[in-house]
């Protein structure tokens, strides 16, 4: 939480919050616009690169490389982006692993 000097300051803070979450939200219930942003969603439904290159795997997408996709090609989109990839969607992509449930439901 952000520092605040009075009351109206703290709900002007949790105001922009509140914000930034609505932008979040949005974002996730927008259609993928590319194959990368595809991607993308998957991972962040899967939480998984593993997941996610089955997925790409599946849809019989090679990697740039012109070989199978790999879990580390997954990793490489979310760190690099790319031109059709939207830049709040690659941010929330990016916070995955910080989200991500450890030894647990």
């Amino acid at each position: 939480m952000k520092p605040y000097s009075d009351i109206a300051d703290l709900i002007k803070n949790y105001e922009s919050e509140i914000q930034l979450i609505k932008d979040k939200i949005a974002t996730l219930k927008k259609k993928p616009q590319s194959f990368n942003e595809e991607v993308v969603f998957k991972y962040i439904d899967t939480q998984s690169t593993g997941k996610t290159k089955d997925f790409v795997r599946a849809q019989g997408v090679k990697s740039e490389r012109g070989s199978l996709f790999a879990s580390s090609d997954v990793s490489k989109l979310i760190k690099d982006g790319a031109k059709d990839i939207s830049p709040e969607l690659l941010a929330i992509a990016r916070r995955v692993p910080g989200t991500k449930k450890k030894h647990g439901k």
